[in-house]
């Protein structure tokens, strides 16, 4: 038996692989974990994947912020496996890698029109709201009239910040890029459509109740969408959160007429099937056609052919996320998942690769929350550790196993790698330039600070995390916004 610690990569420090590092540094092993990750910041989809105003969800941030924090587990920045190193040099380098890569392009959906310059994924618009390096800085924001598919927290959040006014996003962390883009915006109505009923949709109380408490933006829903059949009511009763949500639903659908005065309105539509992206002649997005749908009695729905023609001039698809293949391991092109069982991969001929898992999203899909997250990475590690005891996992190589081999094939092929000194160093320049951009009024005539504005060049997060100094990219770096850019109601924010 070898004497050195059991050497483990884990691949993704989002939620699912700093869980799963967490664990594994508790579990008793002697262990050395490195944590590698593609980009040059840590925190996966609570950074690049929750809206901005939300700071309640950013919260888990701080959690994930102490776990690090407290040492033993090295952040590995800027590495993409597949690009600067191999799943085959990982497997050489490493006693077991643990697969927590998360859910990063966006579901399919096969309707016609689908592919339409103005037909958009879900995800790349929160990518680009969001400040993700590897994302374009522009967005296409001419719509008056937008459609987003799909019934879910994402939904919300799309829903929310294209019809929201941006002074009231400026508190946030939120680029200045992304300030400009939604400032310049036309849009007037954000139609969301569901095919099922009220007692289906995945919307969570919170997000829906916070949709309606933004200025100058009215809610809707049709009276004639609340419909049971004896599966919703058994759904409703199993479930205190369903039954939040449908009063949240309700209580928009008895609104008096003369009180939605709103510039900008989020209309919500339940059974309402997709069924083509309209286009006009020149091939752009002229409207969405959806199907009138009715319950089958067990909750499900079908189609009644009844058809409604909606105008809009882009539509949003937020039906799920996918996870994407890794190069040089196994996965399931329907599923989106690496296959494994019970988080340990499973390998073309059935049987599992020894020293290879799988936590989180790339593991089970794009479902459940933090608390799944959690499990997945009990249940993964906790394999792992069986197999470890079990003498399955130390490499015969001692001398090119572990860290300081990895750094050392990093620097020889000039990866400009980061550490997590270099995300405090990041860290701090963001909450400088919040510091530095002083207080900013709402709608409501309130003046907040702001903890943070994000940089979104991943040449500028490198060269800070590294302590170079950053490159001179206005447009990059996204410090203030260019009042030559905003409209005259937004220079005010600028002291302009």
């Amino acid at each position: 038996m070898s004497t050195r610690p059991l050497s483990v990569a884990v691949v993704g420090a989002g939620p699912a692989g700093i869980y799963a590092s967490d664990i594994l540094s508790k579990s008793g092993l002697d262990v050395s974990i490195d944590l590698l990750e593609r980009l040059p910041a840590p925190y996966g989809l609570v950074r690049y994947g929750v809206a901005p105003d939300h700071p309640r969800i950013k919260q888990i941030i701080v959690a994930l912020y102490k776990i690090l924090q407290r040492g033993g587990i090295r952040l590995i920045g800027n590495v993409e496996v597949g690009r600067d190193i191999s799943v085959a040099e990982l497997r050489q380098h490493y006693d077991a890698i643990v697969l927590a890569t998360g859910a990063d392009t966006d579901a399919e959906l096969d309707i016609p029109g689908i592919d339409a310059l103005e037909s958009f994924g879900g995800a790349d618009f929160v990518s680009w709201y969001d400040g993700h390096p590897d994302h374009p800085r522009t967005w296409d924001l001419s719509a008056r009239e937008v459609a987003v598919i799909g019934v879910g927290n994402v939904a919300l959040d799309i829903a929310r910040m294209l019809a929201k006014h941006p002074e009231d996003l400026m508190t946030t962390e939120i680029p200045a890029n992304v300030v400009e883009g939604l400032a310049a915006s036309p849009v007037t109505d954000v139609h969301v459509f569901g095919r099922r009923g009220p007692a289906q949709v995945k919307f969570t109380p919170l997000e829906l109740r916070e949709l309606g408490k933004q200025p100058d933006v009215d809610v809707t829903v049709d009276e004639e969408d609340f419909e049971y059949d004896a599966g919703s009511e058994a759904a409703l009763r199993a479930s205190n959160q369903q039954r939040q949500v449908v009063k949240a639903l309700e209580g928009y659908a008895m609104q008096e007429p003369e009180d939605l005065t709103a510039s900008r309105t989020i209309h919500i539509h339940l059974f309402e099937a997709p069924h083509a992206i309209l286009l006009d002649e020149g091939g752009h997005v002229r409207g969405l056609r959806t199907e009138r749908t009715r319950l089958n009695g067990d909750g499900s729905v079908s189609g009644t052919g009844v058809f409604r023609d909606w105008p809009a001039q882009a539509v949003y698809r937020a039906v799920g996320y996918a996870g994407s293949p890794i190069e040089g391991l196994p996965f399931d092109a329907q599923r989106r998942v690496v296959p494994n069982e019970g988080g340990r991969v499973i390998g073309e001929d059935g049987t599992p690769l020894t020293g290879v898992y799988a936590t989180g999203w790339i593991r089970r899909g794009p479902v459940g929350l933090i608390g799944s997250t959690k499990s997945d990475a009990q249940e993964t590690i906790g394999n792992l550790v069986a197999d470890a005891q079990a003498g399955l996992l130390h490499a015969d190589d001692e001398t090119q196993v572990g860290h300081e081999a990895v750094v050392a094939l990093l620097e020889q092929r000039g990866v400009p790698y980061t550490t997590w000194q270099g995300w405090e160093l990041l860290d701090a320049y963001e909450r400088r330039l919040g510091e530095d951009y002083g207080p900013v009024q709402l709608t409501s005539g309130e003046r907040r600070e702001r903890e943070r504005v994000k940089v979104v060049s991943r040449e500028a997060m490198t060269a800070i995390s590294r302590g170079a100094d950053a490159p001179a990219d206005p447009v990059a770096l996204i410090g203030r916004p260019d009042p030559a850019r905003l409209p005259a109601r937004l220079r005010h924010l600028l002291g302009r």
